[in-house]
């Protein structure tokens, strides 16, 4: 195989990736089970991985599959992080984990659908020994010493002035930075400037506002936006801070193209799990091809219980009986079905950190079919935390979604509060 040739250039303009001497800005997104075929029909031209086996695929047949379709990857090597127990005073764990990613780098360096390398993933995740970087440093230069045509980064969860700073001064070899922000991209001009960073960035992760970043429940459930709101978010944060900085930033990875469990299974995929596409991936086709859908995903569904809204701190007696009700706007001929749920929240003590496996919580009560319609009679179930979801799904493969945490008491409490 022959590799591209990827350059980092600085041009009177800004910073620019070059693949083979032609400009490639990143369309790309976050792809690790996701469909890979259907980022390349929707018009990105790239993703990224987060290591080189996800479980499924290896990185050879990774990269093959992307070759195929038309599409390069920044392969991600997964460096041990200080948070689950990753020690970088022990220099002989970090010469073997060297060793190890060195093994990774050798066996794909060659395959042309490798665009760059990602060192880590938010190794500043609730770290403390900075010898974290000086590992990244070593990692990036015995890269370049054994592949010379592809850049390195480190995704950065968040990009504070100082962070920024830290990773420049003790990484000299890495070519560029990546930040990964959610709701507090709007931050990222602002601490640029006051880090005074003046190189090349990707922002590796973005997307749906972040479950730690909205507002909650009284009992400290997240409230997740309609499928609506979320990509209208996503329209703003790619326009306003990605394509907006034409000087430093080469591109970005929108999050997620998959489907993944995260406090919700329909927080931050752009599809879902039965491989429906969302608003936000038609938005993407928008933003990366100019393309408005022959069929868009209906907007703007309005869920509530008895009249009530999640803002409501929605409060259902045990054995009574409630209603369900949704809104929605479809355009044109577009018949629509209705999937209704009521799922257990995730145990608290099951919770995911930082994007770390999450176990998806138990349906306790569903309703779907051709009887189904826009409200739904529902008896409320035994005390606990729960979170009621509508899936309004089109005749075209699209759904919109929206939900609302629900606290079952008994009726003793409930005539108390």
């Amino acid at each position: 195989m022959t590799p591209k040739k990827v350059e980092l250039l600085k041009q009177t303009e800004g910073f620019q990736l070059h693949v083979n001497g032609m400009p490639f800005y990143i369309k790309g997104a976050g792809l690790e089970l996701g469909s890979i075929e259907s980022l390349a029909d929707y018009g990105g031209n790239a993703f990224r991985t987060w290591r080189v086996d996800n479980g499924e695929k290896r990185g050879h047949d990774i990269l093959d599959e992307a070759h195929q379709y038309g599409l390069m990857v920044c392969m991600g090597l997964d460096v041990g992080r200080e948070r689950h127990g990753f020690d970088y005073n022990d220099k002989h764990a970090v010469a073997q984990q060297l060793a190890m990613i060195e093994k990774d780098v050798l066996a794909l360096k060659d395959h042309p659908a490798l665009l760059m390398w990602g060192i880590g993933n938010e190794l500043n995740l609730r770290h403390v020994n900075p010898n974290v970087w000086d590992s990244v440093n070593a990692i990036s230069e015995m890269i370049h010493e054994i592949d010379p045509n592809h850049p390195t980064t480190t995704m950065l969860a968040g990009a504070e002035p100082e962070l920024i700073q830290t990773v420049v001064e003790r990484c000299p070899n890495v070519d560029l930075l990546s930040f990964q922000l959610y709701g507090d991209i709007d931050k990222l001009p602002q601490h640029l400037l006051t880090s005074r960073y003046q190189g090349a960035y990707t922002v590796s992760e973005w997307g749906a506002t972040g479950h730690w970043e909205v507002d909650c429940t009284n009992w400290d459930r997240p409230l997740e936006p309609t499928s609506s709101e979320k990509a209208q978010t996503y329209q703003t944060r790619y326009l306003d801070y990605i394509v907006a900085d034409a000087e430093q930033c080469i591109g970005s990875f929108v999050f997620l193209w998959g489907q993944k469990q995260e406090r919700t299974p329909t927080w931050y995929g752009v599809f879902l799990e039965n491989a429906r596409h969302t608003e936000t991936a038609q938005i993407m086709r928008y933003l990366w091809t100019g393309e408005l859908p022959d069929q868009p995903v209906p907007k703007f569904p309005l869920l509530t219980i008895e009249g009530a809204t999640g803002q409501d701190n929605v409060r259902l007696t045990e054995g009574n009986l409630y209603q369900a009700q949704v809104t929605v706007e479809s355009i044109g001929d577009n018949p629509l079905s209705y999937r209704w749920e009521l799922m257990r929240e995730i145990d608290k003590k099951l919770e995911s950190d930082g994007g770390d496996f999450e176990p998806t919580p138990e349906i306790v009560w569903s309703q779907y079919g051709s009887e189904t319609t826009d409200h739904v009679d529902f008896k409320a179930p035994s005390i606990g935390e729960y979170r009621l979801f509508i899936y309004l799904d089109d005749a075209f493969g699209g759904s919109a979604t929206a939900n609302i945490p629900v606290l079952v008491v008994s009726l003793t409490t409930a005539e108390n509060h």
